[in-house]
């Protein structure tokens, strides 16, 4: 039986916060665990597609992300962590897999809109933000990954990888590129400190890194129920906060409290014996316990120079050999020869 093969990637974007842990980072560090095919990638071509005009944080971010991986656990040892923009063959597949992926596919995208109008302060309409999926598809079809960690929302995505593969096996006739498979996962919705979504965009979030007196900051200017002016006024904490009056700070409880705490914490929170302020210190205590340690981790990480990126160079370099045997299985099923007759 064939051992599963896994492709995912975060763009760099500098310090992770909870909702890239819980998005993303947590089902890795799952996987690394059961399967020893796991390739993370730094996505720093894709940060392009939106942020073309201003690369000057790439690098610093790539590094910041990176210390939070090797922080929370990700072992180099376990998966293959490497960068997109070292491996020249993601560029190379991206290049022939747009020749043959129909526009009309790249048009129904359902977050391309979406992102038109989220971003409408950026010039996005460019070949490049309108082609990422072909980028994307190339991303995972290089590596012939079995499957992709991915979020509901993302589905209609690795869809359309899937149709690029059987298209592009279908007019070569050959069966070059796998179809992957979806890992679906189910994470947990965490809200930004003001309630809405956690977003950088925001300036809303908790970072995994965040030192204690910062943790602690944060978490007493989160929003609450506004039905507890009082400590002692009864509340109506929504464990579900997307739609204020919703309290984050339950929501969060919810992720790092005990589960058998929870329907007492809501009880004395309804009826008025509990306040806020003693349930933020709460929270506090149950999230500096379970940060504390990868905290603790990255500082002592951040002392060795270099780390990241050679980290990263020897897994490009893990990478490259994966990719360029692709690149050779494609370039003969298009009849294209490549340097030096191999």
């Amino acid at each position: 039986m064939d051992k599963k093969r896994v492709l995912s990637g975060m763009r760099p974007t500098g310090k992770l916060h909870l909702g890239n842990h819980f998005g993303a980072l947590s089902n890795w560090l799952k996987l690394q665990s059961s399967d020893p095919g796991c390739f993370y990638m730094v996505a720093d071509w894709h940060a392009l597609t939106t942020d073309y005009a201003d690369t000057s944080n790439v690098e610093s971010n790539a590094g910041e992300m990176v210390l939070d991986w090797l922080a929370q656990g990700l072992d180099p040892k376990k998966s293959v962590l490497f960068r997109q923009s070292w491996v020249a063959e993601h560029a190379e597949l991206a290049l022939i897999l747009s020749m043959i992926t129909p526009l009309s596919w790249l048009e129904r995208n359902p977050t391309y809109k979406e992102q038109m109008n989220e971003l409408k302060d950026r010039d996005i309409s460019t070949h490049g933000f309108l082609g990422y999926p072909v980028l994307q598809a190339a991303d995972i079809l290089l590596y012939h990954a079995s499957h992709v960690p991915v979020g509901e929302d993302q589905l209609p995505h690795l869809e359309l990888t899937r149709e690029i593969a059987r298209r592009f096996n279908h007019i070569y006739k050959k069966q070059v590129l796998k179809e992957p498979q979806a890992i679906l996962s189910n994470t947990p919705k965490v809200p930004g400190t003001d309630g809405r979504k956690m977003s950088k965009s925001y300036d809303n979030c908790v970072y995994l890194a965040d030192e204690e007196p910062v943790l602690k900051k944060k978490i007493n200017s989160m929003y609450t129920d506004p039905q507890k002016i009082r400590a002692d006024d009864p509340g109506h904490p929504l464990p579900c906060p997307e739609n204020p009056p919703g309290c984050v700070v339950f929501a969060l409880h919810k992720i790092y409290g005990r589960p058998e705490t929870l329907g007492p914490r809501e009880a004395d929170c309804r009826s008025g014996a509990l306040g806020c302020v003693a349930c933020k210190k709460d929270l506090f205590e149950s999230m500096n316990n379970a940060l504390g340690p990868a905290r603790e981790k990255r500082r002592s990480l951040e002392k060795e120079k270099d780390l990241v990126r050679s980290i990263l160079s020897d897994g490009s370099k893990k990478a490259r050999e994966t990719a360029s045997r692709t690149v050779e299985e494609i370039r003969r099923a298009v009849r294209f020869e490549s340097e030096g007759g191999r």
